[in-house]
């Protein structure tokens, strides 16, 4: 779990990717339903952009902000806190020298978990993958986002919650069930957020995304995304989200910028960096690996 408090924004076009339609319309909604109170849940195929989009709305909000990442070993006291020692107090009296004073006082200490922190303090949480986290552990979301309350049973405090704060939110974003290490997620923590469904962006948006992570040209951008695009359209349907995300397009934007290799397919070069990039990719689609290659050179070529 990462604590990120004023993170100074980037030096380059940095937020200019988030002007683009796709991603305003995300955004003007994600705030709406934080602002009215509910969580906001994004879903959708991995490297889409699922994280970066949810610490850009959370930085956005003026509040501190903590980055949770779901695990199968999160635990509660991960979460909400522990005793996790004794602290030792002793004291040698020996100010008058016939009396001889010690005074012993052991106790457990007690550390704030992050969660604790943050529903104390009114964060913003980002919870990424949450749905790799056992569904135990996240049941400590029901109670926050249905009664107001952070439960703190099994910690042998006092008391038995604490309110959460009114400036309090969380975004959560998650992988399909289908995605290995992914447990499947209560329904009635689903039905208490705002879920909304990044499947695919429009080849403008990826441009944008491309030139903002790798500061790769606009036009080499296109070249690259619409190359990917025909790639991964290759795909049936139901197999694309297995197959190329926008992660392939970012890295080759970041070899082909970094070794100054020219953007075109008779380039023996570029070339090679796009099929070693999408080749293992386009093989969950069904195809062998001679037909891949091939296929691949194919629209490569356009380019």
């Amino acid at each position: 779990m990462t604590s990120l408090k004023d993170i100074k924004p980037r030096a380059s076009s940095g937020e200019d990717v988030y002007n683009e339609p796709y991603f305003k319309s995300l955004i003007k909604r994600s705030f709406r339903y934080l602002s009215a109170g509910y969580p906001v849940h994004f879903t959708g195929p991995s490297g889409i952009g699922k994280t970066t989009l949810a610490l850009h709305i959370a930085k956005q909000r003026r509040r501190p902000v903590l980055l949770i990442n779901g695990n199968k070993d999160l635990t509660n006291e991960d979460l909400i806190g522990a005793y996790t020692g004794y602290r030792r107090k002793k004291l040698n009296d020996n100010f008058v020298r016939s009396v001889h004073k010690i005074e012993e006082n052991v106790s457990e200490e007690w550390v704030n978990g992050r969660l604790y922190e943050a529903v104390k303090e009114g964060y913003t949480v980002v919870y990424d993958e949450f749905t790799r986290s056992q569904p135990d552990t996240n049941n400590l979301f029901l109670s926050i986002l249905e009664e107001g309350i952070l439960p703190l049973y099994g910690t042998k405090r006092t008391e038995s919650y604490i309110e959460v704060h009114p400036d309090f939110s969380v975004i959560f974003t998650s992988n399909p069930v289908e995605y290995a290490g992914v447990y499947q997620s209560q329904d009635a923590l689903l039905d208490r957020m705002v879920t909304l469904s990044l499947e695919t962006m429009d080849e403008q948006a990826e441009t944008a995304v491309v030139v903002n992570k790798t500061s790769i040209s606009e036009q080499k951008a296109e070249k690259i995304v619409a190359f990917v695009n025909r790639v991964r359209d290759l795909c049936e349907e139901e197999d694309k989200a297995f197959s190329l995300s926008l992660r392939a397009s970012i890295m080759i934007a970041q070899i082909v910028k970094r070794y100054d290799v020219k953007v075109d397919g008779d380039n023996e070069e570029f070339k090679d960096i796009c099929l070693d990039i999408t080749h293992f990719p386009l093989q969950a689609c069904g195809y062998d690996s001679e037909e891949v290659r091939e296929r691949i050179l194919e629209e490569c070529s356009k380019i």
